[in-house]
């Protein structure tokens, strides 16, 4: 894989954790800011729908491979949601703070706690490319009401896992890059494009 690859996101946690997971093992890439491209819409109802669209959009800007993710959080209370709507759930002003206030109201009346983050990812040699490869991961949890922890980026303060008795974002950025529904879609996908 030392081939440039094109990360398509602009979003900064998740460039972060791509990059801490993939440099170690050699692979060239490259966020979509390098190359002007912006970001594209994500009119769908799936997960996948909505990486095959990223991917798409940013092969076709940088003629380049590319890997796109589509990622959120599911609650089984919640009948999924906020599901693709994760990162605009309070609104379309992407705010972590907004969105898990709206998350933890809503969840306010519920006894079940559960949720999974959930993360696919989708990799295209080409714009073109009519056999994408598709990976995906999931992280079982619980939503508590009180924030903890400092680490991570949007649910994770409120995400917490029964087997470490953390939060995500009480975790170590090792941990979670080993643990998480991203580092569990990554390995899927390695283990296909091998």
């Amino acid at each position: 894989m030392s081939q440039k690859i094109v990360l398509a996101s602009n979003n900064q946690g998740k460039l972060k954790e791509f990059f801490q997971i993939l440099a170690p093992l050699g692979i060239d890439l490259h966020s979509q800011a390098e190359f002007a491209v912006p970001d594209t819409p994500e009119p769908y109802f799936t997960f996948l729908e909505n990486a095959l669209c990223k991917a798409r959009h940013a092969a076709r800007l940088t003629g380049l491979p590319a890997i796109a993710d589509d990622s959120g959080i599911c609650v089984n209370a919640l009948a999924g949601a906020p599901g693709v709507l994760s990162a605009r759930y309070a609104g379309d002003a992407k705010s972590d703070e907004s969105n898990n206030a709206k998350l933890v109201a809503e969840l306010a009346n519920h006894a079940d706690k559960s949720a999974y983050y959930y993360c696919v990812l989708v990799y295209l040699r080409s714009e073109h490319d009519p056999q994408p490869i598709i990976a995906d991961g999931r992280w079982f949890g619980q939503i508590i009401a009180t924030p903890r922890g400092e680490g991570g980026f949007g649910y994770d303060p409120h995400f917490y896992l029964p087997e470490f008795a953390k939060t995500v974002a009480e975790l170590d950025a090792s941990d979670k890059n080993r643990l998480s529904h991203r580092a569990l879609a990554l390995q899927d996908l390695l283990k296909k494009l091998q």
